[in-house]
Order: structure tokens, then C-alpha cells, then sequence
């Protein structure tokens, strides 16, 4: 499935138990050997009352993930498509997150309150995490956001034309990220409207990321570039963020499905 290209494998652990170390997921994450994915997602039964299902999310290195708003939202459209419902609730170590299908189609989350203190981020020192003192090359004095997990956002006068492919990787393991985090370079497009490109914690590049564009919403808000209410364009398309003012942050989009299968022996024998 993807969201805006965001791709993943699904996998349904509810009926007989699926185990995947960090090889396998690592083989299966291969595009040209494997299958490819950006997270894969594993769907077991909730462990918390009131949660339909738990979804464990692994990235493309093997390594886990807390949260993944894309892949939430593929999985509550795959969830609501089985019931028949228009309603769901995906558990994650994040939290239980309720799912709603819009009138328009597009698969909405409420991702949970964003996360705004250093300590939330986490950070490795205490800081104002509206002014974070990270910096590489032309990208400077980003905003820190949890949403689920890290994310840092930096705002430019053309995010088109910044190298993420060479300063992703520097930003995401600086040392004022003790877990890493999710690098989002941001320009402001219109009125409430923001082109985002991102480079992904333990991914890369990738077309989009729903977590990202919630930190991106929030970042922008508290840095009073646009209202509660936002589009964020990426490379795969749009999504429509909401940080309410309870501390939620909503975020609609498309979701698709592009084939049903079964992985080969061959890769779980990593």
C-alpha cells in the first residue's frame, strides 16, 4: 500500500503469529531483490481495550519505528474496507489512534498531542525547541516536534533547492538527536499552503511523510507562518494537516492499495 508514494508491506499477524527480525525486514526492503517498502507493518492483535488492532511498524535498516501517519492511515483504510466501517482505532507503542474515512474519501488521523518540551523529543541538552541551535551547510535554527517520534523542521526560501540527499543524513544523526530524527526542509507556498521535502529517519528520501507533515503544521503555527489549518504539498502530493487546540494534530489523505500477495520463503530464510 502508499500514501502519496509513501510505500509500505502490510503483513496481517492476527491469525497465525509473524515474527521478523531486522535481516528479514531488511531483505524484504530491498527494490530490486525483495519487495520494497519505506515501513513495513506488521498488523497483530490490540493490546489495549477499545483498539481494533496493533500495528508494529519497522523501517527500511531493520530498525523500529514509533509512528508512521502514512502507514496509520493505509492500514485504518484496509481495517475500515474489511468492516465495513468508517471508523477505526490503531494501536501503536505511540498510542491508540482513532481513524476516521471523510465524506471526500481521503483516510483522516488523530495522530495525538504533538510533542513540544526538549525532553519530548527527545533532545540530548535542554533547548527552546522553536529555535534548536542544529545547523549544516544552508540549513539552520530548526523547530523540534514529536510526533510519535523526532522530527526537526527547517524553514527556507526554496526548499527545491536544498541537497537533503547530503545533508539529510548529517542532520538526522546530529548530536542533538540522541534517537535521530526525521529531517523536513520547508518554503512557504501561499497562504496556509507549504511545499515539504523529507529525509526519513533510517529510510531516506521518500515521496512523503504523514508524521512529518504534522510536525511541519505545528512548526509552522508555533513560527506563525500559517494557521491551524494547512496543506503540505511533498513530492507525492498533498496532505491536509489540523493542530487543534487541544494539542491534536489531524491529518487527512489518499491511501491506495497496489497488490495483494504472499512473500516467498526465499526472504524469510535471511
Amino acid at each position: 500500500m502508499h500514501g502519496l508514494g509513501n510505500d509500505f508491506v502490510v503483513l496481517d499477524g492476527r491469525v497465525s503469529e509473524i515474527s521478523i527480525s531486522p535481516a528479514q525486514a531488511k531483505a524484504i526492503s530491498d527494490r530490486r531483490f525483495g519487495v520494497g517498502f519505506d515501513q513495513l507493518l506488521i498488523i497483530r492483535p490490540a493490546v489495549q481495550p477499545g483498539a481494533d488492532v496493533f500495528m508494529e511498524i519497522l523501517n527500511a535498516d531493520g530498525s523500529a519505528a514509533e509512528a508512521c501517519g502514512n502507514g496509520t492511515r493505509c492500514v485504518a483504510a484496509l481495517m475500515m474496507d474489511e468492516s465495513g466501517n468508517d471508523t477505526v482505532k490503531i494501536e501503536t507503542v505511540a498510542g491508540v489512534l482513532p481513524a476516521t474515512r471523510n465524506d471526500d474519501g481521503l483516510v483522516n488521523v488523530d495522530m495525538g498531542p504533538a510533542g513540544l518540551q526538549w525532553s519530548d523529543i527527545p533532545l540530548a541538552t535542554a533547548s527552546d525547541t522553536l529555535h534548536l541551535d542544529v545547523e549544516s551547510g544552508p540549513l539552520r535554527d530548526p523547530v523540534g516536534v514529536n510526533i510519535g517520534n523526532p522530527h526537526a523542521v527547517f524553514f527556507v526560501d526554496d526548499a527545491e533547492a536544498v541537497d537533503i540527499d547530503t545533508l539529510g543524513p548529517q542532520l538526522e544523526t546530529h548530536a542533538m538527536f540522541p534517537e535521530r530524527a526525521n529531517i523536513e526542509v520547508v518554503s512557504k507556498l501561499g497562504p496556509d499552503k507549504l511545499r515539504m521535502r523529507v529525509w526519513e529517519r533510517a529510510v531516506g528520501i521518500t515521496s512523503a511523510c504523514g508524521s512529518g507533515a504534522c510536525a511541519v503544521g505545528v512548526a509552522a503555527f508555533r513560527r506563525g507562518l500559517i494557521s491551524r489549518r494547512s496543506e503540505i504539498v511533498l513530492d507525492g502530493g498533498s496532505l491536509f494537516i489540523e493542530w487543534r487546540e487541544d494539542g491534536h494534530v489531524l491529518m487527512a489523505g489518499p491511501t491506495a492499495t497496489a497488490f495483494h500477495g504472499a512473500l516467498d520463503a526465499s526472504l524469510m530464510a535471511v
